[in-house]
């Protein structure tokens, strides 16, 4: 009896060994606004994260395993979004996943980069989908950030470049935008390109957020100025109410714009929308293959890629990329340091053209869509009968802004 007690006991502990040496699985923690009347950008964020990672899992996931998708609602601000980070790294996030809001994303990163500070050999890597503020990366930059979108500058000078070459710009020029970060990085964008682009910034507006409900004065301010293009970041009612009362107006102006992409714009503005030009990460009807991964992802998800959702599919395939060439440290965990070294060197392919990180400020070179909403688009939206035809493509090196001066990256020793 005493044999195969001892026996059994050798068995048990062998188990226990070799489970405690097993590889832990890959977790990635989204953390986004997935309630309320807010949630409809993060949950297509969400949709194009697991449209993505589910193809990674199908085909192995990360070191033989399943990679662990764990969601966390921020219900939209940044202090719920940074509560929610921590909850994500107690329960062993070792990717933590945003695009909404710069603001959150703001609060994401600078948590991340304190946390990494604090538990050397522990870090925790972000990967921001869609917050575009600029100081990001700039004086916010770190080497565990790294982000999949683009910038004010990035999205003004294509657009005025397109505009340009498509010679609908003009030479009078409004900068029209909401009084936050992003407002601002749009403004200085619009002030930056005009020597370039041969116009003159005749004036410019920051406004409040999301609480103006009659935008004619400033249509009157529009039509004084003598503009013949609106530069706008804005997004929601006010860029919609914004476009409508110069319509009212009566002013025959054209709008350089950044989120007429959001589902739902085209439909609530109607032909009021027509002619207006977008600087956006993918078009649909840019090429075949385009087409064939838009067709893809209706498939698995019902809809066909829009607004977030194609630059986080394409940040996702990158992570893939790097995940395959990282492998686990000797407790079996994700190295964050060595991932995020790998994941500068990734090339990837995407259906719009190259795809990289440039190591200097860990921001995305992505190929830009320049489009116009017309009437003979091939793909409609929103149930319209207009889409985004395209105007001009730009890769991503064409498209990028130089880094920002306040960037001073420290790279692990």
């Amino acid at each position: 009896m005493k044999l195969k007690h001892l026996t059994l006991t050798l068995a048990v502990t062998g188990l226990s060994s070799l489970a405690t040496a097993q590889a832990a699985p890959l977790k990635i923690a989204l953390v986004e606004t997935l309630s309320g009347p807010q949630a409809s950008t993060g949950l297509l964020y969400r949709t194009a994260v697991k449209y993505e990672l589910d193809k990674i899992n199908q085909a192995g996931g990360w070191n033989g395993e399943a990679i662990e998708i764990m969601e966390y609602d921020n219900q939209g601000g940044p202090a719920g979004a940074s509560d929610k980070v921590k909850a994500a790294i107690a329960d062993g996030a070792d990717i933590i996943i945003q695009g909404s809001s710069s603001a959150v994303s703001g609060q994401i990163t600078e948590d991340i980069r304190k946390h990494n500070i604090r538990n050397r050999g522990k870090e925790v890597l972000y990967l921001n989908m869609g917050g575009e503020a600029l100081e990001l990366t700039a004086d916010k930059c770190h080497f565990y950030h790294f982000r999949f979108t683009t910038n004010a500058p990035i999205r003004v000078k294509t657009l005025v470049n397109a505009m340009q070459e498509d010679g609908v710009l003009g030479s009078k020029v409004y900068a029209m935008n909401q009084n936050y970060s992003w407002g601002g990085d749009m403004e200085y964008a619009t002030e930056q390109q005009a020597a370039a682009n041969n116009y003159t910034v005749v004036e410019k507006t920051l406004h409040d957020v999301n609480r103006i409900q009659d935008f004619a004065p400033y249509a009157n301010r529009i039509k004084n100025s003598g503009a013949e293009t609106v530069i706008t970041g804005n997004w929601s009612n006010d860029l919609l109410l914004l476009m409508k009362a110069t319509r009212d107006a009566g002013l025959k102006i054209r709008f350089g714009t950044v989120f007429l992409d959001q589902p739902g714009n085209i439909a609530n503005a109607g032909d009021l929308a027509l002619g207006h030009y977008i600087s956006h990460a993918f078009n649909v009807e840019a090429n075949d293959a385009t087409k064939a991964f838009a067709e893809d992802y209706k498939a698995v998800t019902g809809h066909y890629p829009t607004y977030v959702e194609p630059q986080t599919v394409f940040g996702i395939q990158m992570l893939g990329e790097a995940l395959r060439n990282t492998s686990p440290n000797a407790d079996g965990k994700m190295d964050a340091t060595q991932l995020a070294l790998n994941l500068e060197n990734v090339t990837l392919t995407g259906p719009l053209g190259e795809i990289a990180i440039r190591a200097d400020d860990h921001q995305v070179m992505l190929p830009i869509v320049v489009s116009q909403v017309s009437r003979d688009a091939e793909y409609k939206v929103d149930g319209t009968d207009m889409g985004f035809s395209v105007v001009k493509l730009f890769t991503g090196a064409e498209a990028v802004n130089p880094v920002e001066q306040t960037c001073s990256m420290k790279r692990p020793s």
